[in-house]
């Protein structure tokens, strides 16, 4: 259905791809004792996350060139996230401007920031974010180096694509996705990286927009941040729970636990191992979201009861993208929201407050 470099540019990881795959394995180790008893005739799976009422705890992380997958994708994806009741957050790498995904009336609305080493250029898009409206700010902390995504490497794929004879063969295997895509191959790139109306050149730039980011940036950087956006930052990336207590007493209003989904860093902990020790770390100063491996309704259960607040997805949406575009993903966010309520109902919960750690197995020590 996908030409090959275009569905590893959203399949594959870094190096051996180790990370990415425990992102996934690691819930095998998390066990649940129901308590049916307890009685579910009716359950909610509704929330309130930085001031604003979500109908699920599943929302839509930032995934880049999602334009790629389907014509428009980031806007189909977040109209979908709207019909659902779910939040979005918009890529940096978006296809679409973020001004152009800005008219989606959907809410909450995020965007991916980071720091460039253009200290000029990440006030820019901060500063175009808060006159389109968006809600909060993610500052995402795991990408100022590129990760060794040898897949990408192997099929060529460069960030914005360029299309030799290879990649050209490439896509012509794939009629279906080729006449989908005819109307919009020729918009492919980053929609948000102009100045003055006019494109920031990176073609001419060795792995491109990587090359923008800084790899010093720091704790200075979150707090001049802070002073330049008004509404809430969430920082993305974080692992460590010394860096998440940090977050929480710099001015950060909530923190994603992530790796990037195992492109970054390969060895890297597994979010969901790593959940436990932030969520202890910040103690509940700051809500506590999660990316990574979350592939069924259950998955998004045990985060929430190791203390997540809610949960991003970022492949599943690109698979349900990818389908049918909007009603993909629409349908995608309906199986999350369907398997939570089954889980929640066979576990005895009616409402997410009641998910607590009552509810999991306690392995021996080793």
């Amino acid at each position: 259905m996908l030409p090959k470099a275009v569905f590893d540019l959203a399949d594959g990881g870094a190096e051996n791809e180790w990370t990415l795959r425990r992102n996934e394995s690691a819930f095998d180790d998390i066990t649940l004792l129901p308590k049916p008893l307890d009685g579910a005739a009716d359950r909610d799976q509704s929330l309130t996350l930085l001031g604003h009422q979500l109908a699920t705890p599943v929302m839509i992380g930032p995934t880049g060139l999602s334009g790629l997958f389907w014509p428009d994708g980031e806007r189909c994806a977040a109209r979908a996230a709207a019909s659902a009741g779910a939040g979005f957050c918009l890529s940096h790498a978006s296809v679409c401007t973020l001004e152009d995904l800005a008219e989606v009336p959907i809410a909450p609305r995020f965007m991916q920031l980071f720091i460039f080493t253009d200290r000029g250029f990440t006030r820019e898009l901060a500063e175009r974010a808060a006159s389109a409206g968006y809600h909060g700010l993610v500052l995402t902390i795991d990408n100022q180096f590129p990760g060794n995504r040898e897949r990408d490497l192997r099929n060529g794929f460069t960030i914005p694509p360029r299309l030799g004879p290879a990649q050209v063969a490439g896509l012509a295997m794939k009629p279906g996705w080729l006449w989908r895509m005819r109307n919009a191959l020729s918009g492919i790139g980053f929609g948000n990286y102009v100045r003055d109306g006019v494109k920031i050149d990176l073609a001419s730039r060795e792995m491109h927009v990587a090359d923008l980011f800084d790899p010093g940036m720091n704790w200075k950087d979150v707090e001049d941040l802070r002073g330049i956006w008004k509404g809430p930052l969430i920082l993305k990336g974080v692992l460590h729970p010394d860096e998440a207590r940090m977050a929480a007493e710099n001015g950060v209003d909530a923190v994603i636990v992530s790796n990037h989904g195992g492109r970054q860093l390969d060895g890297a902990a597994s979010a969901i191992e790593a959940l436990p020790g932030v969520a202890a770390a910040v103690d509940g100063r700051v809500p506590v979201l999660i990316d990574g491996g979350l592939r069924r309704g259950v998955d998004v259960v045990r985060a929430l009861i190791l203390g997540a607040t809610a949960c991003l997805i970022g492949r599943p949406q690109l698979w349900g993208l990818s389908v049918a575009g909007e009603a993909g993903v629409g349908r995608i966010l309906e199986i999350y929201r369907s398997e939570i309520d089954r889980v929640m109902g066979l576990c005895g919960v009616t409402r997410l407050a009641d998910l607590g750690p009552d509810l999991l197995l306690k392995r021996p020590s080793n």
